[in-house]
């Protein structure tokens, strides 16, 4: 089968932007042409693209296809949680927590200056219940922010610090896929990353970045930081209790502030959670479908599931972005 006409897809607008075939059996490759119209079409308005009802591409299959819209697949570089190589060149794990465990909404390595401005999943394999992706407007969740709160961090700006190892978090080795400190040091120099090295060997960095930020080609202001992950109030109350008084808040596996290094208020912390949770949008996986997000415009998650579960994940078009204080709009 050639490259269909569009008339043989099926659009549902919205977020996700839902596209289906009419023809049973239908592959990406049939529609490719079509398919990146569509994106460059609806990517950066609807925020996100959901390709539903294709033929099973594989993992092999999805590589090839979200590595063939013009920007080559990213390495997964100082990352924040476990993932696993699933291919050498670009496709990875979805983070692997627990089952049990929700994995809140998040702008993928919003904590740092250098981010995909785009992230492709695919489900290799449905879960029995839940395992969902919940997604959320970040343009949204910025204009229901309190715009005291939201002018706080777009001014200020936060600062993340992130001690590695100890069997508490992922190990240095491992985010910075080295076991030489001198690369380490090269990297974090390179991306003004603040880094020691503490007396038991371990690493400590610091960070400033972005509260919130605008669009390069949309121009539209978004809610994007990982303040709400990294946050002491993040931990549940009993673990919070045992680390503050076994390793101290300057050793806590991660934390974040403003940018001066005065503390983040709790109930701003409560209030950017209860907004993602009123922004929250649920649909059902598939096995064989493919979601495509804007990673500035919308956020991500997952849902706790049983049963089996994989969903791989890509990333393309690395950005880097300064983190000046920003004047937003009220």
């Amino acid at each position: 089968m050639n490259t269909l006409p569009a008339e043989l897809l099926e659009l549902e607008p919205g977020l996700p932007f839902r596209l289906s075939p009419r023809a049973p059996g239908c592959g990406l490759g049939d529609v490719s042409s079509v398919l990146h119209a569509l994106v460059d079409q609806h990517l950066e308005t609807a925020g996100g693209l959901l390709l539903h009802g294709f033929a099973d591409p594989g993992v092999a299959g999805f590589q090839a296809f979200a590595s063939g819209f013009g920007h080559p697949l990213l390495n997964y570089e100082f990352g924040s949680t476990p993932r696993s190589r699933v291919t050498a060149d670009g496709v990875y794990t979805s983070t692997e927590y627990p089952a049990r465990q929700w994995i809140p909404l998040h702008n993928e390595q919003a904590y740092t200056c250098d981010w995909p401005m785009r992230i492709w999943f695919y489900c290799a394999q449905a879960a029995e219940e839940g395992g969902e992706t919940p997604i959320a407007d970040s343009r949204q969740v910025f204009a229901r922010i309190d715009p005291a709160l939201r002018r706080r961090f777009a001014e200020r700006r936060l600062s993340y610090v992130r001690n590695y190892g100890n069997g508490l978090d992922v190990a240095w080795q491992q985010v910075f896929d080295t076991e030489d400190r001198a690369a380490v040091e090269r990297f974090c120099a390179a991306r003004g990353i603040a880094c020691e090295w503490k007396a038991d060997g371990e690493l400590r960095t610091r960070q400033l970045c972005q509260g919130v930020a605008r669009h390069p080609r949309t121009g539209d202001w978004v809610w994007f930081n990982q303040a709400h992950l990294f946050h002491v109030s993040a931990l549940e109350p009993e673990m919070r209790e045992v680390l503050l008084e076994t390793v101290g808040e300057e050793d806590l596996p991660r934390n974040v502030f403003y940018g001066d290094g005065a503390p983040l208020e709790d109930s701003a912390l409560a209030e950017i959670r209860g907004v993602l949770e009123e922004c929250r949008i649920l649909f059902p996986w598939h096995t064989g479908d493919i979601l495509l997000l804007d990673n500035m415009l919308t956020a991500h998650g997952r849902a706790p599931f049983k049963g089996p579960r994989k969903v791989v994940v890509a990333m393309t078009e690395g950005r880097h972005e300064a983190p000046q204080p920003r004047e937003i709009p009220l």
